[in-house]
């Protein structure tokens, strides 16, 4: 069986993290939020400490920016995180009731104007999305376009179709997070992949990716 990867996601919601600990207690990685919007002071006002103290712990790290204006949010987004290297790639997060109600077409567009302009930018870029959403709004190319997170809670992710990471709950307990923190699993050695497609801040480099995307009939359960 393909190597997994272990990982968390965090906001401000969780603060005064060890980074340290975390990456003692096995996680491999952590996708940050690095904000929402499309003005600057909605920036997430722990990403620059995440960043820094997950890094200084020798964690892999990604990031996620919750969208509601694609185009106008995704300057922002790139704004933010410009200046520094990430080994996952920058997640469109989107949830929003709102924007699922103006149908797929709709959600379709958003996801492509978002991750196009992060692409543009010289960065992977992904979706975050809950399984039943991503069935029902999101296109089968559109989804396979770009690098998949999927959230479902449970002991399996019953999407069928091709993706990259799993979010399997929200109330997960790590060594120097105090209360829950969102658990993830990752399929593919997307440090590999981008550092040798010289993205996310990285100079291009010759290195060869272990392992390719999963389904859901060759993950294994939590």
């Amino acid at each position: 069986m393909a190597k997994t990867f272990k990982g968390i996601d965090v906001s401000q919601y969780q603060q005064n993290i060890d980074f340290k600990k975390v990456k003692a207690s096995g996680v491999d990685f952590v996708i940050i939020r690095a904000g929402y919007g499309k003005y600057a002071n909605q920036k997430d006002p722990y990403f620059e400490r995440h960043y820094k103290a997950a890094k200084a712990a020798g964690l892999k790290v990604g990031a996620y920016w919750y969208v509601e204006d694609a185009k106008a949010e995704a300057q922002t987004c790139i704004n933010a995180i410009k200046g520094k290297t990430f080994e996952y790639p920058i997640y469109f997060d989107l949830e929003e009731r709102s924007q699922f109600a103006k149908g797929r077409a709709f959600c379709n567009s958003l996801v492509k104007t978002f991750c196009n302009a992060l692409e543009h930018a010289g960065y992977w870029a992904g979706l975050y999305i809950s399984r039943s959403p991503l069935q029902q709004y999101i296109s089968a190319y559109v989804a396979k376009r770009y690098a998949l997170w999927v959230a479902e809670y449970g002991s399996r992710c019953n999407y069928g179709r091709t993706y990259g990471m799993w979010q399997y709950t929200s109330s997960g307990k790590v060594s120097g997070i105090s209360g829950n923190v969102d658990m993830d699993i990752c399929y593919v050695d997307y440090p590999a992949k981008i550092k040798a497609a010289g993205l996310n801040g990285f100079k291009k480099q010759a290195i060869r990716p272990t392992n390719k995307p999963t389904t859901s009939s060759t993950k294994k359960t939590v």
